[in-house]
């Protein structure tokens, strides 16, 4: 029943946003009562907290398996976008900038583990970028793994990047095009070009 009510809370959370859920919502939607999830969960912070991280460890094996099977890793960005934001939903209801305003605690767990997990992956696929002539030689891996990481949490904040204005898709395609652009080789930029014109979102 606990992961019933991690896999409801987690869809009305993305769909609706943290905020606008309550326990009343998740508790009629699996027609259940409330006292059912209070069994597993003492409030809607520990609710949340959990929800939060189960999505995370699913979104980081989806992640490992892209980059276990990516033919290179400008490939491997794009498909790792593609999946995250499938997994959120698109973002619409910015998850992120909810949990950071009425779960902070939660938020500063989350965004550790996130840039742990991130640094590691990027650096080694920047790494890779480089030891097939994709990426350039000369290039700082751990700086610039710092870099896509700060901006990638960067575009998702809304008093920069209003949503009226942006999609999140539209920020998180220019971004990796963006940071790609800046790294790439000659040989690099024919990929990056064809993969760009072949999957115009």
């Amino acid at each position: 029943m606990r992961e019933k009510i991690i896999h409801k809370a987690a869809e009305l959370y993305l769909t609706l946003g943290f905020k606008s859920v309550t326990m009343d919502d998740i508790a009629q939607e699996m027609g259940i009562s409330k006292k059912t999830i209070y069994v597993h969960f003492a409030n809607k912070t520990k609710l949340v907290e959990a929800v939060t991280f189960e999505l995370f460890e699913t979104i980081c094996d989806g992640i490992d398996g892209i980059c276990t099977k990516s033919n290179n890793p400008i490939e491997e960005l794009y498909d790792i976008k593609m999946f995250v934001m499938h997994h959120l939903k698109n973002e619409k209801s910015s998850p992120q900038f909810q949990l950071k305003k009425y779960y902070p605690q939660v938020y500063d767990i989350l965004r550790k583990k996130q840039f742990d997990k991130m640094h590691d992956s990027v650096k080694e696929s920047l790494q890779k970028g480089v030891d097939t002539k994709l990426f350039r030689q000369n290039i700082d891996v751990d700086f610039i793994s710092r870099m896509y990481f700060n901006g990638m949490t960067g575009i998702k904040d809304n008093s920069i990047f209003p949503q009226n204005l942006y999609t999140m898709d539209y920020l998180m395609e220019s971004y990796l095009e963006y940071h790609l652009r800046a790294i790439v080789t000659d040989k690099g930029l024919q990929i990056l070009n064809k993969f760009i014109t072949s999957n115009q979102s």
